[in-house]
């Protein structure tokens, strides 16, 4: 979440940012934040006056006492007890303003950096390099032309498990429901063929690996913004009161929840394989059929804990990372710079990688690469402690690298072929197959 100091200092900065994020009613939210933050300073000036007087006069009964002026004694006694019913509502009035304050604070996003361009949706998100063919500046997804038409018709990736058969989705239908494939043979194969290869380029790249819970609490939900769940979309298991994470994200990134790192320990870089689990509420039509929008899918995430002066450095890496996967796997591709009304909630800047379907006509999105700032660090309470012993937020950053379902929707339909689909080179040794017949 945002700091107070934050806003007091850069209010007009913090207004305007929120409105490039497209949310609403910014200047007043902003301006009650600041109106609850006054109340609670108040009532603590109040409440700190009122106990250095009940520490004086408290003092002075015994003086008083001892020199026989009982009046004065008892006259001091009435003080302190009338200070201290004072207090209990100053403390109730303090408390009151710093958790409607904290409330507020939760539901305002974060604000984007200046490099973020101004837009309402994924229309008016920048196209800043494609394998396909090179970018201008200023082009944006509305207008730019992308389709791609080899001259024979390509299977849509539903068709295609179902012929070699890899994937079976009435299957998932009558064990779990719709969004729950089940994957089968040679489809089972290429999945986990996938999570190694993409495990292995991670550690390659530095990253250590974790495996977390895919299950976590409210108070890790709140630390990486997914609570509160404004748009209803993750699992609660209610008894229980636990989360099914939507993405690695959520417990890696709360390890360090809590936690004052050494600076000499950043940048930390860690990886981890999970299931997620994504309600997607309200998704129906074709743009989900088949692996295209799922409600239980493998991913793996890299996490970064950084210094605010080196998370750009890391969050470059990062983009090059995961481009350098699309490039292993030999899918055509195109990063797109996210604009305001299309970003996360929690994060200043993102860049989403696109994989081109030449069966379906379309981009379909495989990884998002993000910095949050100083934004989930501050909900976290994740800090370092500086060379000369300042205690200061870390900047968070993370990305998938990669999502498998797309990205085996991708691979089964971009590499069909008379005589089975082909598997890419880099990714043979972890198949033990060449080719899906």
């Amino acid at each position: 979440m945002l700091t107070i100091k934050q806003i007091t200092d850069n209010t007009e900065k913090v207004i305007s940012g929120l409105e490039k994020k497209n949310f609403k009613n910014a200047k007043e939210t902003i301006g009650k934040v600041m109106e609850l933050n006054s109340e609670r300073k108040k009532s603590q000036a109040k409440l700190d006056n009122n106990l250095a007087e009940v520490n004086a006069t408290s003092k002075s009964i015994g003086m008083f006492m001892k020199n026989g002026q009982k009046d004065e004694a008892k006259r001091a006694k009435a003080r302190v007890a009338e200070l201290k019913e004072q207090n209990k509502g100053l403390e109730a009035d303090m408390n009151a303003a710093a958790e409607n304050m904290l409330q507020l604070l939760y539901a305002i996003p974060n604000v984007p950096y200046d490099l973020v361009p101004e837009g309402v949706g994924a229309e008016d998100n920048l196209v800043v390099r494609s394998s396909l063919r090179e970018c201008k500046e200023g082009d944006t997804v509305g207008n730019w032309d992308t389709v791609v038409d080899n001259g024979d018709a390509k299977a849509p990736h539903w068709e295609l498990a179902r012929k070699y058969d890899l994937i079976d989705f009435d299957l998932g239908v009558k064990i779990t429901g719709a969004g729950f494939p089940v994957y089968k043979g040679k489809g089972a194969q290429l999945q986990r063929a996938l999570i190694n290869f993409f495990l292995a380029e991670a550690n390659k790249a530095g990253y250590t690996e974790i495996m977390p819970p895919t299950v976590v609490n409210q108070a890790s939900g709140y630390g990486t913004g997914q609570l509160p769940d404004k748009e209803g979309q993750m699992y609660h298991c209610e008894v229980d009161d636990l989360y099914l994470i939507p993405t690695a994200e959520v417990p890696v990134t709360n390890i360090y929840r809590d936690v004052i790192l050494d600076e000499k320990q950043l940048p930390i870089k860690n990886c981890a394989y999970t299931q997620c689990f994504r309600r997607e509420a309200g998704s129906y039509g074709k743009d989900v059929r088949g692996l295209n929008r799922l409600h239980e899918f493998s991913k793996i995430e890299i996490v970064r804990i950084d210094t605010p002066q080196h998370s750009a450095e890391s969050h470059r890496e990062m983009l090059e990372h995961v481009e350098s996967l699309l490039k292993k796997l030999e899918l055509p591709y195109r990063i797109l710079r996210l604009c305001g009304g299309d970003m996360s909630f929690t994060a200043a800047i993102c860049y989403d990688f696109e994989v081109y379907s030449e069966a379906q006509k379309r981009w379909l999105e495989v990884s998002s690469v993000s910095n949050f700032d100083t934004y989930q660090a501050n909900r976290l309470k994740c800090r370092y402690r500086t060379a000369d012993k300042k205690i200061e937020l870390c900047h968070t950053l993370n990305g998938s690298a990669l999502a498998l379902p797309r990205i085996v929707a991708a691979l089964l339909e971009n590499n069909q072929t008379p005589e089975g689909i082909r598997i890419p080179k880099a990714l043979q040794p972890y198949t033990g197959f060449d080719m899906i017949s």
